[in-house]
């Protein structure tokens, strides 16, 4: 493709991208093809010849829009609802273009140093101490792997050197998190060698939150039976009900015991930009790491996931090992980004965190945030108003847990009454809702977190959700 066909090809998909993100409601939520009949739309085997872009295109709307699941829509109230916001986006374009890959700082300062500084920025917004030192990752679990990685270094002498497997000198490890915590643990401790058994999850209370006492008495019960401690991860803004654990007291039992504590605060971390929610980081200060993903709650396209680490020195020694090869003058006087995890190649992903931080400025960042706060607290009223819904969880942040409760129905058929609820209203395509499960009983669950989600979208799915449950309701009269 030549400069004049790029220049014109590019200006028709910016053109595509803007009308997209200007009217995203022309699309059902969720797609609606069968499993399969996107890769039989498609051809086996590469083209020998060359196509044109157009044709490419235009097979892009044909097969592959159909089968897109429109996180970028406004009534995409599942998940975590995430925005891919437009500056973010020319940043990702711009990023692209460049091609950097910043695994040393001589191959590319301006990523390396870029990194550095736009994390400062969004650790003063969020109210950690210049001792975090960030790095930026794909996601929040491979940032809770390095988390653990680097407590498995600091509690074992040679780790990095001799490992674990037969070694009479290292006890059985464990680590801690709550029943509500993201699976991501769960597959670190695997991925890192402690095995799934080395995991230990505490029991929460009636808000969803890590027990302290609990876990006291578990580190405690663990070192009478000859293991050794090594992390625990509390969770602000957990995946299913977005319950904040108590940091504080958590980092209280971790410094006594000499244990890491990694906090992951992926999704709720954010909110800490609100003064009305800064307490939910209250404590972590004191923590070892912590992670907050600003594609999550800050309008940054996926992937981004900021990684702050008050011991970044152990972060670095479980990692960094430069070859010959990667060998370079400024050794020692630079920081290269490629000793912080397992990852050789390092994307400019700073780029859009900087555009969006700068197209946004905090003042409007903390004006969407409080915004989406405030209609999550609207349909949490609805449903606590309507005799019909029961509401499953606080809501601190922006999710909203709820099921709906028909009169004269058991509990098995109160589950399948909202399994087929929830079937009823994403199948007509207007909302996407997801589900979980609080106390065992299964959940629907609304998250509010786009950028162009107004009231007019929530009430809508409330709406929504009332006329599928009356409907189904008539049906089984």
């Amino acid at each position: 493709m030549d400069p004049s066909a790029f220049r014109r090809h590019g200006h028709e998909l910016v053109d595509w991208i803007a009308e997209y993100l200007e009217h995203p409601e022309r699309y059902p939520v969720l797609s609606r093809v069968r499993p399969g009949e996107i890769a039989a739309a498609l051809p086996s085997e590469a083209p020998e010849a060359p196509e044109a872009f157009g044709a490419i295109m235009a097979d892009f709307e044909r097969v592959l829009v159909p089968g897109l699941t429109h996180w970028n829509h406004p009534s995409f109230l599942a998940y975590f609802a995430i925005t891919g916001s437009a500056p973010g986006i020319l940043a990702d374009l711009l990023s692209a273009a460049l091609n950097q890959q910043a695994m040393l700082w001589r191959t590319s300062p301006a990523a390396t140093e870029l990194e550095l500084v736009t994390l400062g920025w969004l650790r003063k917004l969020i109210g950690l101490p210049d001792a975090f030192e960030g790095v930026i990752y794909d996601t929040a679990s491979i940032a809770t792997m390095h988390a653990l990685t680097a407590a498995r270094e600091a509690a074992v002498a040679d780790v990095r050197t001799r490992g674990l497997a037969a070694r009479a000198d290292v006890p059985a490890l464990r680590v801690y998190c709550s029943e509500e915590a993201h699976s991501s643990v769960d597959k670190a401790v695997i991925a890192i060698g402690l095995g799934h058994d080395s995991l230990r999850r505490i029991a929460v209370d009636d808000s969803f939150r890590m027990r302290a006492d609990h876990l006291q008495n578990a580190i405690e019960e663990d070192r009478r039976a000859g293991r050794l401690p090594v992390a625990v991860v509390a969770t602000v803004g957990t995946t299913s009900t977005t319950s904040v654990d108590p940091v504080a007291a958590i980092a209280d039992i971790c410094g006594r015991e000499c244990v890491w504590l990694h906090v992951d605060a992926a999704y709720g971390g954010a909110a800490a930009i609100l003064p009305s929610h800064a307490h939910v980081l209250a404590g972590a200060d004191r923590a070892d790491s912590l992670v907050v993903n600003p594609h999550k709650w800050l309008f940054v396209p996926f992937d981004l996931s900021a990684f702050y680490c008050r011991r970044m020195d152990v972060v670095r020694s479980a990692f960094a090992l430069t070859p010959e090869y990667l060998r370079t003058d400024e050794t020692g006087a630079v920081h290269n980004l490629m000793d912080t995890g397992v990852q050789l190649g390092r994307r400019f992903r700073a780029l859009k965190l900087w555009m969006v931080l700068r197209s946004f400025g905090a003042h409007a960042i903390r004006e969407h945030l409080a915004r989406h706060i405030e209609l999550a607290r609207e349909l949490a009223a609805w449903v606590d108003a309507d005799p019909d819904f029961e509401r499953l969880a606080p809501v601190p942040f922006s999710v909203v847990c709820f099921r709906w409760a028909p009169r004269g129905l058991g509990d098995e058929e109160t589950e399948r009454a909202n399994e087929r609820l929830l079937h009823a209203v994403n199948d007509t395509g207007e909302v996407f809702l997801s589900h979980t499960r609080v106390r065992g009983r299964f959940a629907l669950r609304i998250a509010i977190g786009h950028l162009n989600t107004r009231d007019e979208h929530v009430r809508g799915a409330w709406n929504l959700l009332r006329a599928c449950a009356a409907r189904l309701a008539n049906a089984s009269a």
